[in-house]
């Protein structure tokens, strides 16, 4: 069996990780298999960069000149056809493929006329909607229907409206394909089911974690920032903004008592300029290491997410020993049980504080009963559910 695995990025950021991580299992099991990235690490020849910053500049300024997110991408994408047609996969595994890294229309193109079968791990909302990744926040439901007018144009375009142009170009290149779609969380799955692509198989496979990395570590956090006797409440994001909950974070530090400290890990001098003095910011690290020494040090891990899929850093808590509080939106609910942790109404501000203040003092968690729900994420096991559908996939076309 030969698989293909194609993504944005390799090892850095979630879906880079993940994407890692399915390729290390796959190696365990001997199955040869390569990922396409266009920006990451290259560790082994089967990790295959084939486009650039440069390029990706380029269609990233076209794609907001013109409005067409996801086809301004013509030079690497055909790279990448040729690729495909040197290595003839069984199966291709699409991840995330709008970080101006393909142009839809040659490469689905290529896969009808190849009669290639396609495994799509969606991580967001993108493939069936015009532009956007989420829409809880602007409260649309156009996306089941067909986009117009879209309220959330100026993040993606600087002139042009052409979600229209760009859901109906999506559901013609997404039909009539060998595609299996797979979420990571159930509710995901649900608005799949809801979309243009409600006739495709669905299937849901948990995002996994390295729980060899992510484990309870000893730190010398809380000496570093004088923080022997404070209730630390950690958040976690790749990118801070209000979408993750920033403003969360800021009113909370206004209502906490001085035995709580806020850190936010993942932040940049732009978003230290909003924070007020009694957060401690440390800016995003690839050290994964020191991340779960800051996860093992918190007493709670806060996600005040308002639109989310399935965040590892949840389960990146968990394995810590971290017991976990988050708004009820998306599939940030669906890791965490009685035994580990909690769910507040979304943007319920005084639940929320209510829900910390609780947790920090009265301990209803256990660490012992957080890493018992972190096993159910190993890595090993959450992929190797990718490698099962792969076979049944190769198989049911033999």
């Amino acid at each position: 069996m030969k698989i293909v695995q194609i993504n944005a990025t390799y090892n850095k950021g979630s879906t880079g990780k993940i994407v890692a991580g399915i390729s290390d299992v796959m190696n365990s099991f001997k199955i040869e298999n390569y990922v396409f990235h266009s920006s990451g690490e290259n560790r082994q020849p089967y990790i295959i960069q084939y486009s650039n910053k440069s390029n990706i500049k380029l269609a990233a300024f076209k794609s907001r000149v013109f409005g067409n997110w996801g086809f301004n991408t013509g030079t690497a994408t055909k790279v990448l056809i040729g690729m495909l047609s040197d290595i003839k996969p069984e199966v291709v595994h699409l991840h995330n493929i709008h970080g101006h890294n393909c142009d839809l229309k040659r490469l689905f193109a290529y896969f009808k006329k190849s009669k290639t079968k396609v495994v799509w791990t969606f991580h967001d909302c993108w493939a069936f909607t015009g532009y956007c990744t989420y829409f809880d926040m602007c409260k649309c439901e156009k996306w089941q229907i067909g986009c117009s007018n879209c309220v959330q144009k100026r993040q993606y375009s600087w002139f042009f409206d052409r979600s229209t142009w760009l859901f109906d170009e999506k559901k013609k290149l997404f039909s009539d394909l060998d595609l299996t779609v797979v979420t990571p969380s159930i509710w995901l799955a649900d608005l799949v089911k809801q979309s243009f692509l409600k006739n495709c198989t669905v299937e849901v496979i948990n995002n996994g974690i390295d729980l060899n990395v992510f484990k309870p570590k000893k730190s010398k956090i809380r000496q570093k920032y004088a923080l022997k006797d404070k209730k630390i409440i950690l958040g976690v994001a790749l990118e801070w903004e209000n979408r993750k909950g920033l403003d969360v974070f800021i009113k909370l530090s206004k209502r906490l008592s001085a035995d709580y400290k806020i850190i936010l890990v993942g932040t940049s001098n732009d978003v230290d300029k909003l924070l007020p003095d009694n957060i401690i910011s440390i800016h995003r690290t690839q050290n994964q290491n020191e991340l779960a020494e800051l996860y093992t040090a918190a007493d709670l891990f806060v996600n005040p997410t308002r639109e989310d899929n399935y965040p590892t850093v949840n389960i990146e808590a968990l394995a810590c020993g971290t017991p976990v509080v988050t708004f009820k939106t998306g599939g940030s609910p669906e890791m965490l049980d009685e035994s580990c942790g909690s769910v507040v109404e979304c943007d319920d501000i005084d639940a929320l504080e209510k829900e910390i203040i609780r947790i920090c003092t009265e301990k209803p968690f256990t660490e012992t009963d957080c890493l018992n729900k972190a096993k159910e994420f190993d890595k090993n096991q959450r992929f190797k559910e990718y490698i099962e559908l792969y076979e049944r996939i190769v198989t049911a076309g033999a």
